[in-house]
């Protein structure tokens, strides 16, 4: 029971440090390539863990194996485009100019269907208000809109727009976060007297207080209850 108990804490200690490794990205955002590679070290470490007859440090090499194929492949990706084209492809556009491309669509193996679902989750239900619709290489759909039904912007309407300043997190479940604040040129003391304007006396009290994109100040008191 004991040695099931410590390979399986080796194993997934190996296959977090690993997938840190790969760099943080949603499933969805994989490559091909990644989202393969990601699936072989999951199996390949479920294996051993369930297996104590297969050798530990087996199970141990060829998940290191996989992670440097991972790391080289996407280190030749960032240096030679085509080399990523070849890897992951590239996009392809499957509406222009408003016009669906049948051609497009086939070679892609994505029918209309799927098409429509793409755009109804991107809150386009009508298919006339696209111009341009592209299948990333990560099986994404990007949406450009005909012009007019693109978002109004403060820009179209001529209004002033305020610079936007980083969001700046400054207490998380009533723990300090000192490099946030010192970001922010902000010492405790300023702090302490912000927060008693949302009747939080201390900065343990508070479950969360933040800088937002205004700069302006907000924060929530632990076990509040709603009005």
């Amino acid at each position: 029971m004991l040695i099931t108990l410590f390979r399986t804490i080796i194993l997934y200690t190996l296959v977090v440090v690993a997938l840190r490794i790969m760099g943080k990205q949603q499933i969805s955002q994989l490559q091909p390539f990644e989202f393969v590679l990601t699936l072989m070290i999951a199996e390949l470490a479920a294996i051993p863990m369930a297996d104590t007859g297969i050798p530990l440090l087996k199970g141990i090499i060829t998940i290191v194996i996989l992670l440097f194929a991972q790391v080289t492949l996407s280190f030749w990706s960032l240096k030679s485009q085509r080399f990523r084209e070849f890897i992951s492809g590239t996009p392809v556009i499957l509406i222009k100019n408003g016009v669906i491309l049948d051609d497009a669509l086939r070679k892609n193996r994505y029918n209309v269907n799927d098409l429509l679902e793409q755009l109804r989750i991107k809150n386009y239900h009508n298919i006339n208000e696209i111009e341009f619709a592209y299948l990333e290489t990560n099986g994404e759909l990007s949406v450009i809109p005909k012009a007019q039904y693109r978002p109004v912007t403060l820009q179209d309407l001529n209004l002033p727009v305020n610079e936007v300043k980083m969001p700046l997190t400054l207490i998380l479940d009533g723990v300090i976060q000192q490099e946030n604040l010192r970001l922010a040129n902000k010492d405790r003391k300023w702090l302490e007297e912000n927060l008693k304007n949302f009747n939080i006396q201390k900065p343990s009290d508070a479950l969360i207080a933040i800088l937002d994109t205004n700069a302006a100040f907000f924060a929530q008191a632990k076990n509040k209850v709603p009005q």
